[in-house]
């Protein structure tokens, strides 16, 4: 299941198939898709986990309101990846300590 259109992001769902690699997994993804949408559709569910209780986090407004689905992206940490385009090439990691970076 793919997003065909984003409410915060100018996105169609027509960009062209890349590949990203999502901790050392490289998954198929439509350039211009949010990065999270793509990571869901490879099947992967939890994008982190939380530093005091190690509660596993995904997905949850996606409209870049909430910090569940931060990533390291390209080195960058604290990415919200529900409203962060698809890049090709992009190397996407879990990042566990959010609280020291958001």
């Amino acid at each position: 299941m793919r997003i065909e259109k984003h409410p915060i992001l100018d996105y169609e769902g027509k960009g062209s198939m890349v590949f990203i690699l999502v901790n050392g997994r490289e998954i198929e993804a439509i350039e211009g898709e949010p990065i999270a949408a793509a990571i869901l559709a490879s099947g992967i569910k939890v994008f982190r986990h939380t530093p005091k209780l190690n509660s596993p986090r995904g997905v949850y407004c996606a409209i870049g309101r909430c910090t569940d689905c931060v990533m390291k992206v390209n080195g960058i940490p604290s990415i919200r990846t529900c409203i962060t385009p698809v890049e090709p090439g992009m190397i996407i990691e879990s990042q566990d300590n959010v609280h020291e970076q958001v």
